[in-house]
């Protein structure tokens, strides 16, 4: 299932199993929802109890009303089938609680490659326990003690691929992982004005309640592919709303931006004269106009060297657990990001979760400056999305200095104004 199915899943499981007071109430999320894998598989949780107490948990979890039957039960856990998929219960004991969390984290690559290092160290990770044979368990309260104990540093869960992050631990090269504390603002979002649900002061009250300084509006364009566009005749208009919301927020800025349309011939939707008048561009496409990956990569190459485009969305356009998105070169147009000024988006919306980890990896290895957006249409999605968004950067290395929106405003003007080419 998808992220953000998986995510709304959890929390309700989350909360059901608290509310009914079983004794399992410190639940931490595991698995892959808990590495931000764009496609989740069951949902697992985790949590820590004394072995006394684990066969009352097990049971009581499993007649919770959400369950509708059992599915496999072990010693230390049990899957109950719900209405929206299988959903796991993990034990641990408090003794080997950091050692379960990274088994049943995951993944199965980083496991197997902590079980080799601890082979070599003369000690066994087995079944969520690290063990010394011949001398019994080894305490492993932490996840941190965990990685101590095998000799290495603590590498976060979003690292967990089995693709590198090992030898990178072992050699000091771990990322300073970008965090929710990094970022300063959001840089798209949609109102009302388009296919968004809020007003644009709904929007910033949200906003100022996540304690960002800043907030880019920026309404779809008249010709894209959503139930409400803004027209160019809606330009000055909106423009005269965020006025006068600004004038009631001093104490965040709002930028007044555009997500607009790429059209079949790599131009865009609005003219130049009208994108001149905002202050960030988004430029998208919401369909492929049935071209191939090297025609797309031509239409994304337009509007990438066009200098009001500021960033480009979703460059992928895909789907979590539906589609992989469009088949672009996205070498070349790394390459002319880099080169042009130009950012490129990792969107946290679940529908799009686009660039994902490993594309944004190797758009921060070009030099691309990247940026992470919500792309959110309703004031209770900002901050999740958000969190999806930074989950996702996280999955691909991505640390603070390379991303737009760690910068304060001021930065982000003079990052559009560069491009502008303006003094």
């Amino acid at each position: 299932m998808s992220l953000g199915r998986a995510h709304m899943l959890a929390a309700a499981v989350v909360r059901e199993t608290r509310r009914a007071g079983i004794g399992a109430d410190a639940l931490t999320w595991v698995g892959s929802l808990r590495r931000f894998a764009p496609d989740v598989g069951d949902i697992a949780l985790l949590s820590v109890v004394p072995p006394p107490r684990h066969a009352h948990i097990l049971k009581a979890f499993s007649r919770l009303p959400f369950a509708t039957s059992i599915a496999a039960r072990t010693a230390s856990s049990v899957a109950v089938e719900t209405a929206r998929g299988v959903v796991t219960l993990h034990l641990t004991t408090p003794e080997q609680a950091g050692a379960g969390l990274v088994w049943h984290t995951g993944s199965r690559a980083h496991v197997d490659q902590l079980q080799a290092r601890a082979d070599r160290l003369g000690i066994r990770f087995d079944e969520g326990a690290l063990v010394r044979p011949g001398a019994g368990p080894i305490a492993c309260t932490t996840e941190e003690a965990l990685y101590a104990h095998l000799e290495l540093p603590y590498v976060a869960a979003e690292l967990r691929s089995g693709n590198g992050e090992i030898a990178a631990a072992v050699g000091g090269r771990l990322p300073r992982l970008i965090s929710e504390a990094h970022i300063r603002g959001d840089l798209h979002t949609h109102s009302a004005w388009s296919d968004g649900q809020n007003t644009i002061a709904d929007m910033v009250s949200a906003a100022r309640q996540l304690g960002y300084e800043y907030l880019a509006i920026t309404d779809h364009s008249e010709r894209a592919w959503s139930s409400r566009r803004l027209g160019a005749d809606d330009v000055a208009r909106q423009r005269e709303e965020i006025e006068t919301v600004r004038a009631r927020s001093r104490d965040i800025a709002i930028l007044h931006g555009v997500e607009v349309d790429i059209m079949h011939d790599g131009s865009l939707d609005f003219s130049d004269e009208l994108l001149s008048g905002f202050d960030i561009v988004l430029a998208s496409l919401h369909e492929s106009g049935g071209h191939d990956g090297p025609r797309l990569t031509e239409r994304y190459l337009r509007a990438i060297r066009h200098p009001l485009v500021n960033v480009i969305t979703h460059p992928a356009n895909r789907a979590p657990a539906h589609s992989a998105g469009y088949a672009v070169d996205f070498d070349r147009l790394f390459a002319a990001a880099a080169e042009t000024g130009t950012a490129m988006e990792i969107d946290g919306a679940p529908a799009h979760l686009d660039m994902d980890g490993e594309v944004a990896r190797r758009a921060v290895a070009a030099d691309v400056t990247v940026v992470i957006d919500s792309d959110c249409h309703r004031v209770e999605a900002l901050a999740r999305q958000m969190q999806f968004g930074i989950g996702t950067a996280r999955r691909g290395w991505i640390e603070p200095q390379q991303v737009l929106n760690t910068r304060g405003v001021e930065a982000v003007r003079a990052f559009v104004t560069r491009k502008r080419g303006c003094p």
